[in-house]
């Protein structure tokens, strides 16, 4: 893991659905890409939006963090 390249908030923002292809979310210092979900589609999922760090709107969620080892982690987030 700590080979993993490291991201910025501002890098991390870019990856919001509409600015690149890609759609990143991140959790716990940890960027995964969520690109291929269906429910992240638009870069928003329900009230969340991607190209954000969700670390503190995960408690609101009704899923638990066992959520993310379904996508690929992408980077860290600095």
């Amino acid at each position: 893991m700590n080979d993993l390249p490291v991201y910025s908030k501002t890098q991390l923002a870019l990856r919001n659905g509409s600015d690149k292809p890609e759609i990143w979310v991140a959790y716990k210092g940890f960027i995964y890409d969520v690109t291929k979900s269906r429910l992240w589609r638009n870069g928003k999922h329900y009230e969340h939006w991607a190209g954000q760090d969700l670390t503190d709107e995960l408690k609101d969620a009704p899923h638990s963090a066992t959520v993310f080892d379904k996508f690929d982690m992408v980077g860290r987030l600095a």
